[in-house]
């Protein structure tokens, strides 16, 4: 029996706090704000699309309409990443993988996304974990979909960390060129210097 595609969790519900009253998830990128970039890359990879909104940034939310996919409130994301985790699997169709995916990663590519949804066709139980082409872990991250229900008891900042570390030998490495599956921006700084060495 065919493998289903997994589904795209697409994590947005940050604050920017250290974008000094910018929003990250609006910086122009490729002719668009980030986040619209980043959910087309993942329609072009053929995945079903859901993205984690807090519901004071309404302007992410206009700049993603028109667009087919499912936008899921994160009522309190202000706890951390673990809300917005949650928030995304419980909205996610039933028996369905999830891919979890960084919004503010800009380097990462519909070609990554859609190697790892083939990888996981192929090995349906790994949890699968982008890194850097020198190994340094990073995102997306796609989970199996009998790890959901430890997906929806997450709490706090730390993501799925601890649940990593209790599943390590299911765990497959999966490299991305460069440092693309690392390369997040979190300050002005952060975005001056990637706009510096080259926007892709």
């Amino acid at each position: 029996m065919a493998v289903p595609a997994p589904v795209m969790i697409l994590l947005a519900a940050g604050a920017s706090s250290r974008m000094r009253g910018a929003d990250k998830l609006l910086e122009p990128v490729a002719g668009g704000p980030l986040i619209v970039v980043q959910a087309g890359k993942a329609l072009r990879a053929g995945l079903e699309v859901i993205v984690t909104l807090a519901p004071d940034r309404p302007a992410r939310e206009a700049a993603l309409r028109g667009l087919p996919v499912r936008i899921v409130h994160v009522e309190r994301a202000a706890e951390g990443i673990a809300a917005s985790i949650r928030a995304g699997v419980a909205a996610a169709p039933e028996g369905a993988a999830v891919m979890i995916l960084l919004a503010d990663l800009p380097d990462i590519e519909a070609s990554d996304l859609r190697h790892l949804a083939d990888l996981h066709r192929a090995d349906p139980a790994a949890i699968l974990r982008a890194t850097a082409e020198g190994g340094r872990p990073g995102h997306p991250i796609l989970f199996p979909a009998d790890l959901r229900g430890d997906l929806c008891r997450l709490q706090g900042d730390v993501g799925a960390r601890d649940l990593l570390r209790r599943e390590g030998g299911r765990l497959r490495l999966v490299p991305l060129a460069g440092s693309r599956a690392v390369t997040d921006l979190d300050t002005p700084e952060d975005w001056a210097r990637w706009r510096r060495d080259g926007e892709k």
